[in-house]
């Protein structure tokens, strides 16, 4: 057997330039690049080898490791799982800001392979700069925090056993069904360490994505289950997208007229306008889907995890309603009951088209009116103004209604967020995230043109998710990221990253000065408002003046071409005038009045409200808790 001596960084580094994924008799690199903020735990043992081995490998350097793991995390999904980024850091608090990155990528289903340095093996210098010693234990190190978050886990405290764990990492990263976060820790001294690695361990190995056939058994199972159904319902999840299934899902809808729902995920593998697209379904979805939804007895869910967000806490869909799931993992597709179709979507939905041949859902005028209805709500909201006057109603209710005029007041704002939305809708279409109002509004034009993270609901994902999808697609097409304030303070780093290597993103900023979902979700459950807005301090607490802060001017600083909007009229100037920029990132601060987003349309969420409040407006809260718990599905 032929050997080489490399270090085990060394080895690493030449293991991943020669990983290849085969997807439907095509094959191409499957490790696109590194994102590396370097530290004591990695800048000497992984450094050295980048520099000597990387030969394909682009090299980003990161600016905050949880965002440039984010970035990796979008990279990934735009890319519909064909290619990965993988994120690398120093030990301690560097590795410890990619858990959640790492969580990120394992509710959602994408590879992310993170490569944080570790403390000594040898043991010998400790306790060393960024060690938590625990004395019941001195194996355990920070890394050990990414078990809990990960599809794969391992620790390499000998070179040679780099072989097995790739192999085992790989073997995740590439398999639909369970892919997710792969963590391998490194501790500092087997880095540098030597060892006589088998040549064949370097040779080109090509990963296939095969797709999964359904067994003729659950296909007639399913077959029989839909044919029953008088009022049946598609849900496009993200595996109709990752498994590049839109055209059978589309087409299936089509063959028999089943109405579908999108999940955040799914948005986008049909266009908004399609006549069976009843757009976002859930907690943060539409009258048309939710509506449709509530009276269905046969829901059809392809490529979807049924988070609670999708069902409304389980309450949207009756105790009779059956399902039949057709998932890529059995753990996915065994939810609600179903009746299971482990197999890959684009597989999947052609054959079982032929088992129900001249079956046809009975629907008459339902869709259309539900769409039409939904359209007009959508009218409304793209045209919904501000009028300064105590009568003017905001889209949320909120017991503090001065709340409003006092925002209007202090930052000299009278857009709303609907309006504003709707109007960059119409200007573009963009790729962003930007929760519920992105999924009940936005109106997706074209396939693959929505990358929303709301299976982790990660706040900060936006600006290195926008990072990571322009990586994706190049500079052919426009990328636009949606954050409110709240989540931009959490998180905005890699944007520096984005003015460093000349992408163009276009942030597009919704100041309301507060976290403004949760601070509804605070009073409408009979709170009282408590560090949910951004105001100064007074005598009573966070109850000043609302803070008037210069996005703008923190985003042209970094270098970015910025612009302030605060009416209808400058948004549309801004936008006009930020296509003419070709290789720098834009950010717009638009200053949105707080409670004019949307809100409602038939759906509930269960949050845990409280049994015993010296408030009336808890009790009631919890009242109408008990109540929707006693019409919700069990499992």
């Amino acid at each position: 057997m032929n050997t080489v001596r490399l270090t085990m960084a060394q080895a690493l580094v030449r293991f991943l330039e020669n990983q290849y994924l085969e997807v439907d008799g095509k094959e191409h690199r499957f490790v696109r690049g590194l994102f590396i903020i370097p530290g004591h735990g990695n800048v000497v043992g992984l450094g050295q080898a980048l520099s000597q081995e990387a030969k394909h490998l682009e090299i980003y350097q990161g600016k905050n490791e949880q965002g440039m793991a984010q970035a990796a995390v979008a990279f990934a999904a735009q890319t519909k799982r064909k290619q990965m980024m993988v994120a690398t850091s120093s030990v301690g608090p560097g590795a410890a800001n990619m858990v959640t990155a790492c969580g990120t990528a394992t509710a959602n289903n994408l590879p992310l392979l993170v490569l944080p340095g570790d403390v000594y093996a040898c043991r010998q210098p400790d306790p060393v700069l960024q060690q938590v010693e625990q004395i019941h234990n001195l194996s355990l190190s920070t890394n050990d925090a990414f078990k809990a978050v990960c599809r794969y886990w391992d620790r390499i405290v000998r070179p040679e056993q780099l072989m097995s764990a790739m192999i085992s990492a790989f073997r995740v990263l590439t398999d639909p069904a369970n892919t997710g976060a792969v963590c391998i820790a490194m501790p500092q001294d087997v880095e540098g360490e030597a060892y006589d690695y088998p040549e064949s361990f370097f040779k080109k190995r090509v990963w296939r994505l095969e797709r999964r056939p359904a067994t003729e058994a659950a296909l007639r199972d399913a077959a029989e289950v839909i044919r029953s159904a008088k009022r049946p319902l598609l849900i496009c999840g993200g595996g109709v997208r990752y498994s590049e299934a839109h055209e059978e899902f589309r087409a299936f809808a089509e063959a028999f007229g089943i109405p579908f729902g999108e999940t955040q995920s799914g948005k986008s593998a049909v266009v908004w306008d399609h006549p069976l697209n009843l757009g976002g379904i859930g907690v943060t979805g539409c009258s048309a889907a939710n509506e449709i939804a509530k009276k269905a007895d046969v829901v059809i869910g392809v490529g979807t995890r049924y988070t609670d967000f999708t069902t409304a806490s389980k309450w949207l869909f009756s105790d009779k309603c059956k399902f039949v799931n057709i998932n890529v993992s059995e753990f996915q597709a065994l939810k609600m009951d179903a009746v299971p179709v482990v197999a890959d979507a684009k597989d999947t939905l052609p054959r079982l088209a032929k088992l129900l041949k001249d079956y046809k859902a009975p629907y008459k005028e339902e869709i259309a009116k539900a769409k039409k209805a939904w359209e007009k709500e959508l009218d409304r909201l793209d045209n919904f103004a501000y009028a300064s006057t105590k009568k003017w109603v905001p889209l949320v209710n909120d017991s503090n209604k001065e709340s409003v005029h006092r925002f209007a007041k202090d930052l000299n704002a009278q857009l709303t967020q609907t309006a504003a939305l709707g109007a960059i809708n119409a200007m573009m279409a963009p790729a962003g995230s930007l929760p519920g109002d992105m999924q009940r509004m936005w109106r997706a034009r074209a396939a693959d043109t929505y990358n929303m993270e709301y299976g982790y609901s990660t706040m900060g994902y936006e600006i290195a998710g926008a990072l990571g999808v322009k990586l994706a697609i190049g500079d052919k097409r426009e990328v636009y990221a949606f954050a409110g304030d709240g989540s931009f303070n959490m998180l905005h780093s890699e944007l520096i990253t984005a003015c460093q290597e000349h992408k163009k993103i276009n942030v597009c900023l919704f100041d309301n000065a507060s976290f403004g979902c949760i601070n509804n979700l605070q009073v409408g459950h009979g709170n009282k408002v408590l560090c949910t807005e951004l105001r100064y301090r007074n005598k009573d607490g966070l109850f000043g003046d609302f803070m008037n802060i210069d996005y703008a001017k923190v985003a042209e600083a970094y270098g970015c071409k910025s612009y302030t909007v605060r009416t209808m009229e400058e948004l549309r100037a801004a936008f006009a005038d930020s296509r003419k920029i070709k290789d720098t990132p834009v950010l717009f601060d638009i200053k949105v009045l707080p409670k004019t987003m949307t809100d409602g349309y038939g759906a509930w969420w269960r949050v845990g409200d409280t049994e015993v409040s010296e408030r009336p407006e808890n009790v009631a809260a919890y009242e109408d808790h008990l109540a929707h718990v006693k019409t919700a599905r069990k499992y």
